[in-house]
C-alpha cells in the first residue's frame, strides 16, 4: 500500500496524473448553486405574467364565442356549464370546446343573454365581469 501511495505521489508530481481537488470541486457546486438560485429568482414573476396572459387570452376567446352565438342566435340565452347553449348549441356543434379552467390562478363563468354575463373570478379574490383584458389585471 506504501509503494501504491508513493508511486502515485510520483505520477502526481511528475504531471501525469491530472485532476481536481476536493475543494476546487466544492467551490464550482457552491458557484453553480448561487446561479441557480439567481436565476429561479429571476423567473419568479414569469409565472403571474403568463397567467394574465392566458385569462386574456381565455377571455377573448370565450367573449368570441359568445358574440357568435348571440349572432347567430339572437335574443337567445346562455349560460355556464358543460350542458350550455355556448358549448353545445342548437345544431349541436359547441361554439367553444369547454370553459377555459385554469383553477390555479383564474375561472371564467357567468350566465346572462350577453357578453356582460362572462364573469372572472382570481384564485382568491373576487369575481369580476369580464369587459376585456384589464378584467384580468387580479390574477396572481
Amino acid at each position: 500500500m506504501i509503494s501504491t501511495y508513493q508511486r502515485l505521489k510520483r505520477q502526481r508530481d511528475a504531471g501525469e496524473i491530472n485532476g481536481f481537488t476536493l475543494i476546487e470541486l466544492l467551490i464550482v457546486i457552491v458557484v453553480l448553486g448561487i446561479l441557480a438560485a439567481v436565476v429561479i429568482f429571476a423567473l419568479g414573476g414569469i409565472t403571474g405574467k403568463s397567467a394574465i396572459a392566458a385569462c386574456q387570452a381565455d377571455g377573448a376567446t370565450v367573449s368570441t364565442a359568445i358574440a357568435a352565438l348571440e349572432t347567430q342566435y339572437p335574443g337567445s340565452a346562455w349560460t355556464s356549464g358543460a350542458a350550455s347553449s355556448l358549448t353545445s348549441n342548437a345544431d349541436g356543434g359547441p361554439y367553444i370546446q369547454a370553459w377555459p379552467n385554469n383553477s390555479s390562478h383564474y375561472t371564467f363563468g357567468g350566465s346572462g343573454t350577453t357578453t356582460t354575463g362572462l364573469t372572472v373570478t382570481p384564485t382568491g379574490g373576487s369575481v369580476t365581469n369580464y369587459v376585456g383584458p384589464s378584467s384580468c389585471n387580479g390574477v396572481k
